[in-house]
């Protein structure tokens, strides 16, 4: 008989636990009359804004609508060039294309692979507007440096927070260093929903405005659109339950750190290169991501022992076909190219017991032959 599987992630322990509360949120939206717009996602807005120390909040259907009505919001479109990174998921890099602009691509830094900072004023050019920092595994980019570089070349700044809930830069809480910040919910991330969820922060109060037109068609009174707009709009039953796990973010997040801990003391004696953080970061430790040139083989053999491992990401953006019409080659983004070929993440959830984490930790060691 197969041993219990250990999942990369799962939410069914969570749920198990918090079944009567997320039930009892449930039933507030159904009695109160309002499914959509209502007082929960007015609430949760306030209350997220005002945990990334940000003064509004805009709910959307998604992240990545979070990044799409965000750069919308800056009047981004067709003509302009928004820079990003290549190692990305592909929902950045969708929500610019979806705007009509055209996402030009940056190296990653070897350490941290996140944006490398010193790389980005080569690829700025007259058409470039706006720069979407990606706050990758839980880590925040350089935004001291970032911030220097739009100011210089006068460019807006979108945080793709979607991996990053409560990730800090100096002190400075992820969402809080740019003119608009993404922000994902999605069942996956530090602070999750139970189906699709985003949110857009700003301390601009004619950006929000804008942003919540947007969001609904445009129109800032019933039934009338002032310009085109969209349908995204982060619905009550997710705020619902998103309000009371907000209650447990520094809870997760503690849980994620001490995890992420056990695994560098434990697995400091293996040839696998672990998660380097940056001195002026705080780690959220939304993954848990190594890295190794056997890496398929190490996934294989940990899928013996009932163990999922994750990839991400497996392909670069700049060669995958959806994006074949940007012109990049094999060849572009060595350190991102390498990097596809080796990263993989480790099980990562607060929920993951120590019984689970040491499983992890013998099986990965047992491949390289360390007791």
């Amino acid at each position: 008989m197969r041993s219990k599987a250990i999942p990369v992630w799962t939410y069914l322990p969570e749920y198990k636990k918090e079944k009567k509360n997320i039930y009892a949120a449930m039933e507030k939206v159904f009695t109160s009359g309002r499914l959509i717009l209502g007082k929960h996602v007015k609430t949760f807005e306030e209350k997220f804004a005002k945990y990334c120390t940000a003064q509004y909040g805009i709910g959307v259907n998604s992240g990545t609508d979070a990044i799409f009505i965000a750069l919308k919001t800056l009047g981004i479109g067709a003509g302009d060039e928004v820079i990003t990174v290549p190692n990305t998921a592909v929902p950045t890099v969708a929500a610019i294309a979806a705007t009509g602009a055209t996402p030009v691509f940056v190296e990653i830094d070897p350490k941290t692979y996140l944006a490398d900072t010193t790389k980005i004023e080569e690829k700025i050019t007259k058409r470039t507007k706006c720069m979407v920092p990606v706050h990758l595994y839980g880590q925040c980019c350089d935004m001291d440096r970032i911030a220097k570089i739009a100011q210089k070349h006068n460019l807006y700044v979108v945080e793709d927070c979607a991996q990053a809930h409560g990730a800090r830069w100096k002190g400075k809480i992820a969402g809080s260093m740019s003119d608009l910040a993404a922000f994902s919910f999605y069942p996956t991330k530090i602070l999750g929903a139970y189906g699709d969820a985003g949110m857009i922060v700003t301390n601009s109060k004619t950006y929000t405005k804008r942003a919540r037109m947007l969001r609904m068609y445009g129109m800032d009174k019933e039934y009338y659109s002032n310009f085109l707009g969209y349908n995204s709009r982060l619905d009550e039953l997710q705020a619902s339950i998103l309000l009371l796990k907000l209650k447990r973010l520094p809870q997760y997040i503690r849980k994620r750190r001490a995890i992420a801990e056990r695994y560098y003391q434990a697995l400091k004696s293996t040839p696998l290169k672990l998660p380097y953080t940056n001195p002026q970061s705080f780690h959220a430790h939304y993954l848990f991501v190594c890295r190794h040139e056997k890496r398929d083989k190490i996934i294989e053999y940990a899928r013996k022992y009932n163990i999922e491992l994750n990839i991400s990401y497996k392909y670069p953006v700049h060669l995958m076909d959806g994006f074949g019409y940007l012109g990049y080659r094999q060849g572009d983004f060595p350190l991102t190219e390498k990097l596809c070929d080796e990263v993989f993440s480790l099980p990562m959830y607060p929920q993951l017991t120590l019984g689970e984490q040491n499983k992890v930790i013998a099986t990965l060691k047992s491949f390289f032959n360390i007791s």
